[in-house]
């Protein structure tokens, strides 16, 4: 009997599951063969300032990735694609996928009032105070939005009293479930009149999770679990990781000016135990993920709403429109949905997040580009940033410099 090969192997398989999507095949990126972020970064981590960092660049299809470091200093343990840290703000773009879901469903509407979903925000107090410091409530005069929520010009503070760092359990990740953070946000005073001023806020976008477990009748982890990281198979990202996942957490560090960074236990805004009954899912802030895990997510977004894997999880207009440009009156700064977006979509544009400790991703869907940073660092100075942009720089020329440009990325014509 005659052995079948790879390719009629494959055609058999698609006959079997047929044109659904249901047969998914992984879009494995190029290795670059370039070092440029590993070259930059090395002599700060033989210096001890930097203790470890995952840098991923991307383009078209061709993909440099550099692990530096250490995970844990104290341990030598190296720190690799598939340990475990905190992304922090990264966890507002994650909102802002479900929420463009719903928009894209016709279940709610951008510039639906939020008292639509939340009755408890129908009426709202605006704290205003005068040049001798009194201070006055007034009901305020423009209804608060879903868009307002999502983009931080609603006028909520960054978080709301019950979730403060300083309260033991408090922070992005404990403190209160999200339909409480919602009817305690709403109990309070605004910092403006909504849709005239920016603050950032974790409140917001904790409001607009809040809205998603209303439409659907589901937890809002429990609607993004099965939305959107299952279907891009983000199996090591949640807001509670196991105890087997902590064994390979990246530990928390403070940078320390010309000296070697120290050791930080946890940070106020997320106490340990990370697994533990004071933790809630916070749209805001909160869940944990792995650099491999990250990369899906964002390639998903570089892609206009397509996974690596072929799985679609919106619409390209979804992500051009809602996602990859902002969401805000002109001249208050770009955002969108959870995310970083510029005000005119261009050629050049990025969107994407940064995270608390570091954390950073951007992509460029017009050229396919994606920048990838995981630390988990405190505090300044950070003096590689400076040399890390270089080689963004050099990895990228590189890439577009290329004279086999199109057999190197793998782009059919």
């Amino acid at each position: 009997m005659k052995r079948m090969t790879p390719c009629i192997l494959l055609l058999i398989a698609a006959m079997t599951f047929g044109s659904t999507g249901c047969l998914a095949v992984e879009n494995v990126p190029k290795e670059s063969h370039t070092t440029f972020a590993e070259d930059a970064l090395a002599p700060y981590v033989q210096s001890g300032q930097l203790p470890g960092a995952i840098n991923v660049f991307y383009k078209n299809g061709v993909q440099e990735t550099a692990c530096v470091g250490y995970a844990d200093v104290a341990a030598k343990r190296p720190i690799t694609m598939d340990d475990v840290f905190m992304q922090c703000s990264q966890t507002k773009g994650f909102c802002g996928v479900t929420i463009a879901m719903l928009i894209e469903e016709g279940k709610i509407a951008l510039d639906d009032p939020v008292s639509k979903y939340l009755p408890e925000f129908k009426e709202l107090w605006v704290l205003t105070s005068n040049r001798d410091g009194v201070k006055t409530l007034t009901r305020a005069k423009t209804p608060l939005t879903i868009r307002m929520v999502m983009n931080h010009t609603g006028g909520f503070p960054f978080e709301i009293c019950a979730k403060q760092g300083n309260i033991k359990g408090g922070g992005w990740s404990g403190g209160a479930p999200l339909r409480q953070t919602a009817a305690i946000a709403a109990a309070c005073p605004l910092l403006f009149e909504p849709g005239t001023r920016v603050q950032y806020s974790n409140t917001g976008i904790d409001i607009g999770a809040a809205i998603v477990e209303v439409v659907t009748g589901q937890r809002w982890e429990d609607f993004l679990k099965e939305r959107v990281l299952t279907p891009l198979g983000m199996t090591a990202s949640s807001f509670r990781p196991t105890d087997e996942q902590l064994k390979t957490q990246i530990e928390m560090y403070d940078c320390v000016k010309d000296a070697p960074a120290k050791y930080r236990l946890q940070n106020d805004m997320q106490q340990r135990p990370y697994n533990g009954d004071h933790v809630f899912a916070s749209a805001g802030a909160g869940l944990w993920t792995t650099a491999n895990d990250q990369l899906k997510f964002y390639k998903m977004l570089m892609n206009l709403g397509v996974g690596d894997n072929g799985v679609r999880i919106l619409k390209e207009e979804t992500v051009r429109e809602l996602l990859a440009k902002s969401t805000r009156p002109k001249g208050m700064g770009g955002y969108s949905l959870g995310l970083t977006a510029p005000e005119e979509d261009r050629e050049d544009s990025w969107f994407g997040h940064g995270g608390a400790w570091g954390t950073n991703c951007m992509v460029n869907w017009h050229r396919k580009e994606l920048k990838l940073w995981v630390v988990q660092l405190c505090g300044a100075p950070r003096p590689w940033d400076k040399a890390r942009a270089e080689a963004e720089q050099q990895f990228f020329r590189y890439v577009i410099d290329n004279t086999d440009a199109d057999a190197y990325t793998g782009r059919v014509k």
